[in-house]
Parts: structure tokens; C-alpha cells; sequence
């Protein structure tokens, strides 16, 4: 036991050294440091992109971005939600490790007004940049947590990970903050809240009668009057909890203060077009890092009058070609200010788009080509695999493509090394540096295993042998489908990660995503020679990787994804939270 003790040991150690940070295969580019300008699209599909595929929603501005720049074929996120999947984008780890994960079904931060969220303790490519002279700036959602003990105190704040600037939604954009048909809250609260009212409202009334007819003697009208109220109060709340959710999470901060309580949504597109334009001019003399997290295209997908009606998709089509808009016209102000040449731009999404956002007829959400599943799926492509663009004109080659597997925690050291920094030594950082595989100087990309994650339940994992030019998948768990027959969890916000919908392979299915991307045929012993090989390689690494990890605080769990009424953010005396500190700007 002592001897394989001892050899687990070795193995963690080299393993952490494999996962931890690399030197770079090529120093930074000679000349000044590049300003740096990252664009994320929120439950955009991969599949929704004219350079990925897509004939009928019009992006050309974001197509032109991978003409003139290097498109990534095998782009990863790491989480198929948000909250996760952003927490690992900012800090180039795996979301377990800074606990940015729940095991308990919650999958994203639930509310403003909870203790979790993205541990101050952890560190940011925006810490990082800051401290090497860079302005840093975010504008639109964070979705990563607020504060811990009091309304104000933001240890999860933007402010308190490394930007000098912020301006946009803590939380995120949500069906519920235009009280439409379908709801991520609303609907469920009103249900039990209506459920509640009937359930005290028959007390009431068995005893007002039990009263009247002393059939109940310890009844007391004391207790039929409080009940009473009881009763008008929880469905006051439930016709009241759309106007409150409204204001508890819908709003839009400047820095630490909030600038307009709730937010109008049809008027916040120009207003975060306003922001970028005023924070790239500000620092046009740089070097700067701008964190632009677009609010399209989760639902409600807001989409202004201009916009509306345009594409061949519905309200979704228009909300995409109303971003890559937006993205045309970030670009423009780069050209106007003559910063195109000195920045390095990033296109990408949080994750795949969401299959089951249907209400009645109609489809709000994303397409993911031809990958399988969609958002919440944690082993399945179709969740995971995104648009990953690069471009910085001169210096990464246009129109190049990298079929090569690439991820979002990727764009952490890649960053922290153009800007003259250094990844952090304390910490396993699982992102690589993509900067020679961009240019060319590189054949393969650094990843040989990637983990795929579904809360803290590893779902798949990937094993790229290079050797042989094959990219093997191997799902451990895939959620059920539902209805039979369907490919997703329609019914549901989200398919889930554990319990009895999820069904667990023994022996584990195997894919061959160089030569079945789709995932439309689980390889066998009989199909694929290799299967018991690649399965025992992948199950090392699993272990190997397992063996880096460290128990954390998960954030997302109940414990610190409950609102907690004293953590409200609000401009007036709560719950009357109504301002907006911008209207005369406006």
C-alpha cells in the first residue's frame, strides 16, 4: 500500500507539472504590447456563424473577422452553462477547481443576491493585465457573482478581479426580465406560490367552519384572521413576484453603483455600443484589455426596431445578426481610432446553443450544426464546441484554420503572455498558451486530454492522439433524452447531470470525432481494434487529472445560491429599488 501510495504521489506531481503552466515555444511578438479586445456572445451556436457553416443568418462582420484572422475548427468551452464557463474563460481552470460548480442541479448562480461566486482568491487574466500596466474594462454580463456578507461589500465585483471598469448586468439577461412566456423563475415561483395560498386558503376555511360549527374547539378566530392574511399575502407575492424578480436581478451597474433600476431592455443594446466606443477612445493610447460579454443571444432576445423581422429565423435570427452588428461596429471604432493594426481581437460564445428555449411553435434558441446536444449537455459537442476567432492583422496569418482542439481556458495564458506576464506558479492552470499555434509555428495544439464536465460530474473526456491525427471522445454519463426519440431535454430549462435521467455506460461509449464529428456512432470492441486501448488511456488520464484536483467550497451549491434578502442590491429603500442615474445622458 506504501509502495503504491508513493507511486500515485509521482504521478500527481508529474501530472501537475504537465497541467501547469508552460513556458511559450516563441517569445512575445517584438514591438509594443497589443491591445487586447475579447467578444463573447451569450447561448450563441456554432452553427448560427456564416464562417462556421451557416447559410441563411446573415454575420458578415463576423465572418470578415475570420477572413482577416485565424478560425479555431475544435474550439472548447468549459462548462455547457454560463456561470461555469465564464469562471473558467476568466481564470484558464477547470471550474472545480475554484468551485464555480453545484452538485446539487443548481447549474448557474440562481440570483444578484446570493453569497456565491467567483472566489476573490482566485486570479483573473484582468489581475494579471492589470498589474502590467494594462486599463482594463468590462461592459455587459457577468453573471459571477456580486457580494458575501452585505449588499455592498463586492468581493465577487468585476471591480474586485482585476478591471479598472465596469459597465453592465451583475447577473445575466433572462426571459424573466421581460416577463415573457417562457421563464427561468417566475413561473416556477408563482406555481408554488400560488399552490401555498390554496393549501392555507382550505385551512382557513376548514377553520372559519370548524368555528362556526364547534366541530373544531380549539379553533379561534385569531388564527382564521392570521391565516386569513397569510393567504392575501403569498398571492399578493405571486402576482406581484414577475415585478420583483424584475428588480432584484434586471438592473445594470456602473463600477460599484447601480445606473438604472430595472434596466430598460430595449435601450440597453446603444448604451453598451456607447460604453465600448467611450472606453476604447479613453485608452486609445493603451495598451488596453476590453472584455465585451454581449447580452444577445439569451432569451428574451432583446432586439431593437431596426432589427426586428429581418432574418429567415424568427426573433432569433434577428437577435444574431442585430450582435454581429455590434460586432461591425466595435470593429469600426478599432479602424476609426487606428488601433485595428495594434489589437488583438476575439470572437467567441459561452457555450452551445440552448435546444430546449421553445415556447408554443417557435424555437428562441441556437443551432449547433452538427454536433450533437446543446446547452447543459456536459460530454456532448453540440454544448461544448464554439466559435474560436482570432485576429491581429501582421501578426497572425489571415484566413488560416486549426483543427486542432483548442479551449476558452486557453485564452488566459495566451493573453497573460502577450502582455509580458506570468502565469501563475501556485496554481494549476489548465489553458495553454495558443500563441504558436496561431502563427504557425506550432503543428498541434498542447491539449492532449480535455475533461468535460457536467456540475462536478465528469461526464466525457477526449484523448487527442496526435500520432495518429484521431480526436477519441469517451462519454462516461449522457443525460436522457426526452421525448424518446428527441435530442434534448425538451421539458426542461436544462438536461441534468446526475440522478435518474442520466444514464451511466459501463463500458463507457467511444467516438471518433476525426472521422465522426456528429457522434452518430458509438464505436465497439467489434467496430474499432483500438477500443480497449484508447478507453484505459483516457481512463489514466482521467485519474492522473483527478489527483491535481483539490476540494473547494462549491459556490453554486444551495448553501450560497439562495437569495438572501440583506445581499439585495438596491437604489432606494428596498423593496421600492427603482433609479436611473443615466436618463440625463441619455
Amino acid at each position: 500500500m506504501l509502495r503504491l501510495e508513493h507511486s500515485w504521489s509521482w504521478l500527481a506531481l508529474a501530472v501537475a507539472a504537465l497541467l501547469g503552466p508552460k513556458p511559450s515555444a516563441c517569445g512575445p511578438p517584438p514591438g509594443p504590447r497589443p491591445n487586447i479586445l475579447l467578444l463573447m456572445a451569450d447561448d450563441l451556436g456554432i452553427g448560427d456563424v456564416g464562417c462556421y457553416g451557416n447559410t441563411t443568418i446573415r454575420t458578415p462582420n463576423i465572418d470578415r473577422l475570420a477572413a482577416d484572422g485565424v478560425r479555431l475548427t475544435q474550439h472548447l468551452a468549459a462548462a455547457p452553462v454560463c456561470t461555469p464557463s465564464r469562471a473558467a474563460f476568466l481564470t484558464g481552470r477547470y471550474p472545480l477547481r475554484s468551485g464555480m460548480v453545484s452538485s446539487q442541479g443548481l447549474r448557474v448562480l440562481q440570483w444578484t443576491a446570493v453569497s456565491g461566486g467567483l472566489p476573490p482568491s482566485e486570479i483573473t487574466f484582468a489581475k494579471i493585465l492589470k498589474a502590467r500596466g494594462y486599463t482594463t474594462g468590462l461592459v455587459g454580463k457577468w453573471h459571477l457573482g456580486l457580494s458575501c456578507a452585505s449588499s455592498d461589500d463586492h468581493c465577487h465585483h468585476p471591480l474586485n478581479h482585476g478591471f479598472d471598469h465596469f459597465y453592465g448586468m451583475p447577473f445575466s439577461m433572462m426571459a424573466d426580465c421581460e416577463r415573457w412566456g417562457l421563464s427561468e423563475k417566475r413561473a416556477v415561483l408563482e406555481h408554488r406560490l400560488n399552490v401555498c395560498s390554496q393549501l392555507v386558503a382550505l385551512a382557513t376555511l376548514t377553520l372559519t367552519i370548524g368555528k362556526l360549527t364547534r366541530l373544531i374547539p380549539a379553533a379561534s378566530w385569531t388564527l382564521v384572521i392570521w391565516s386569513t392574511v397569510v393567504c392575501l399575502l403569498l398571492l399578493a407575492t405571486s402576482c406581484l413576484v414577475g415585478a420583483l424578480i424584475e428588480h432584484a436581478d434586471c438592473f445594470l451597474m456602473r463600477n460599484h453603483s447601480i445606473a438604472e433600476q430595472p434596466m430598460r431592455s430595449q435601450e440597453t443594446m446603444p448604451l453598451m455600443l456607447r460604453e465600448v466606443s467611450s472606453f476604447v477612445k479613453r485608452n486609445k493610447q493603451g495598451p488596453f484589455l476590453l472584455f465585451v460579454s454581449f447580452l444577445h443571444v439569451h432569451t428574451p432576445l432583446v432586439t431593437t426596431e431596426n432589427f426586428r423581422g429581418r432574418s429567415a429565423h424568427g426573433l432569433y435570427g434577428d437577435n444574431t445578426e442585430e450582435m454581429d452588428w455590434m460586432v461591425g461596429q466595435i470593429l469600426e471604432t478599432l479602424d476609426t481610432e487606428g488601433l485595428t493594426n495594434s489589437t488583438l481581437v476575439y470572437f467567441t460564445s459561452d457555450h452551445g446553443g440552448s435546444l430546449e428555449a421553445q415556447f408554443g411553435n417557435n424555437q428562441y434558441g441556437g443551432w449547433n450544426g452538427v454536433y450533437k446536444g446543446g446547452k447543459g449537455m456536459g460530454g456532448w459537442e453540440g454544448g461544448i464546441r464554439v466559435p474560436g476567432i482570432f485576429r491581429w492583422p501582421g501578426v497572425l496569418p489571415a484566413g488560416r484554420e486549426i483543427h486542432e482542439p483548442t479551449s476558452l481556458m486557453d485564452v488566459f495564458p495566451t493573453v497573460v503572455h502577450l502582455a509580458g506576464g506570468q502565469v501563475p506558479q501556485d496554481r494549476v492552470v489548465d489553458g495553454r498558451d495558443l500563441l504558436a499555434l496561431l502563427q504557425g509555428t506550432a503543428r498541434h495544439s498542447d491539449h492532449e486530454f480535455l475533461m468535460h464536465y457536467c456540475e462536478s460530474f465528469l461526464h466525457a473526456a477526449r484523448w487527442h492522439q496526435r500520432d495518429r491525427g484521431a480526436v477519441w471522445k469517451v462519454h462516461f454519463a449522457t443525460p436522457v433524452f426526452q421525448p424518446d426519440g428527441a435530442g434534448a431535454c425538451y421539458g426542461q430549462a436544462v438536461c441534468p447531470c446526475s440522478g435518474d435521467k442520466v444514464t451511466h455506460h459501463v463500458p463507457p461509449l467511444l467516438f471518433d470525432l476525426s472521422r465522426d464529428p456528429s457522434e452518430a456512432h458509438a464505436l465497439t470492441p467489434d467496430t474499432e481494434p483500438s477500443f480497449h486501448r484508447v478507453v484505459e488511456t483516457v481512463a489514466r488520464a482521467v485519474a492522473a487529472h483527478r489527483q491535481t484536483l483539490s476540494p473547494v467550497p462549491l459556490q453554486l451549491d444551495a448553501a450560497d445560491n439562495t437569495w438572501k434578502p440583506w445581499l439585495q442590491p438596491c437604489c432606494g429603500r428596498f423593496p421600492f429599488c427603482w433609479c436611473d442615474r443615466d436618463a440625463d445622458s441619455r
